[in-house]
């Protein structure tokens, strides 16, 4: 049995300059709310969410029923829940898979890429992972540049390989491999 689940639980907080990640409850539903309940938002990956009280539930029975490798994206300065970042681990191949949703209003602060960043720096160097991947909707492009400016890169599209709002769409794929990671942590030591 492996140390991963003990080590995310570890984990289960972290902070760089100007946001903590940490466990989401259900004091985050208005914050959560205000993202999920958004079409522009939410355009690309779920329907947007009808009422607080469908938020809360999806805390509950999403967030915090299996909290492991779920995060709430705050900020310090004022304690605002701004999205959300996910982690999933497969020890089979030593890998672990990325999501995000960052409230629209705070999209072009680069609050995704140090969100990331804190999360690449878990699987590499605390959970000593070989490969990190994440997707997105071909038409979210915004998404696709947050993996880039993570250091990912493009692997390929797979055609109709997710069922968002019920209609298949293209993905494209990214990802970042460890000695990448290790490299590009040397270019800004050096």
């Amino acid at each position: 049995m492996s140390n991963f689940n003990l080590l995310l639980v570890k984990h289960s907080q972290m902070e760089s300059e100007r946001i903590k990640l940490r466990p989401i409850s259900l004091d985050d539903a208005e914050d959560m709310y205000e993202y999920t309940s958004d079409e522009e938002t939410t355009r690309y990956i779920y329907e947007p969410h009808k009422d607080l009280e469908q938020t809360k539930s999806v805390i509950a029975n999403y967030f915090v029923k299996e909290s492991i490798g779920k995060y709430a994206i705050e900020l310090k300065e004022s304690s605002k829940m701004i999205g959300a970042i996910e982690f999933r681990v497969h020890e089979w191949n030593k890998s672990g898979e990325l999501g995000f949703t960052l409230n629209r209003h705070f999209w072009g602060n680069g609050y995704m890429t140090e969100a990331g960043n804190l999360v690449l720096e878990l699987a590499f160097d605390v959970l000593g992972l070989e490969r990190v991947y994440a997707a997105h909707e071909v038409g979210n492009s915004a998404s696709g540049k947050v993996l880039s400016r993570l250091g990912m890169k493009c692997e390929g599209i797979l055609r109709k390989s997710e069922m968002i709002k019920g209609v298949l769409v293209d993905s494209a794929y990214y990802s970042i491999l460890k000695e990448e990671y290790l490299d590009s942590k040397k270019g800004t030591i050096d």
